[in-house]
């Protein structure tokens, strides 16, 4: 497990569009997923302990989003050839309560410039980036109290179109890109 730390993007930059299949049977487009008030767009895989350690979390706070009118999806872009535990099979597995896309050709990960999984990124309502970062300040613990990053500076954006504090870079695993 190599960890890494997500760089630092311009703020205001167009989501690139994507058209993925999901753990529900679906296809979805960026239009089929934006909310009123904007939308997180989260890289994520299956095997991944810093995702396995946030994964509580992250639906909480995709469902506590939802009541602001940011809505939530998550990609996963990881080589299942090499990492079998990341197919779009064991996908459906997971559970998560959001639409779960595979990105079987890595395009998507690489139009983003993801990295790492976890890596988040949070879009206005006209599909701008507002926010690049990490979800909280805890890390792989279950740190009580912890700041939680994402979801304030998402809900700074449903109020007032744009982030106010201090966005931190993700870590996680590294993105495992096809040989």
């Amino acid at each position: 497990m190599v960890a890494l730390h997500t760089p630092a993007v311009d703020i205001g930059i167009p989501a690139p569009n994507f058209n993925l299949p999901a753990t529900d049977g679906k296809y979805y487009n960026l239009q089929d997923l934006v909310g009123d008030k904007g939308l997180v767009v989260a890289f994520i895989c299956n095997h991944c302990p810093f995702v396995q350690a946030i994964k509580a979390k992250l639906m909480r706070d995709a469902a506590e989003l939802a009541k602001h009118g940011i809505n939530f999806v998550a990609i996963n872009s990881n080589d299942a050839d090499t990492y079998p535990a990341d197919s779009f099979e064991n996908m459906g597995k997971e559970g998560y309560e959001f639409p779960y896309l595979y990105d079987e050709s890595q395009q998507v990960a690489k139009l983003y410039d993801a990295v790492c999984t976890p890596d988040f990124y949070g879009f206005d309502s006209n599909l701008k980036l507002q926010y690049r970062g990490r979800l909280d300040d805890a890390g792989m613990s279950n740190k009580p109290n912890s700041t939680r990053e994402l979801y304030n500076a998402m809900v700074e954006v449903a109020q007032h179109g744009k982030v106010i504090t201090t966005q931190n870079p993700s870590i996680g695993c590294s993105i495992k890109w096809r040989g």
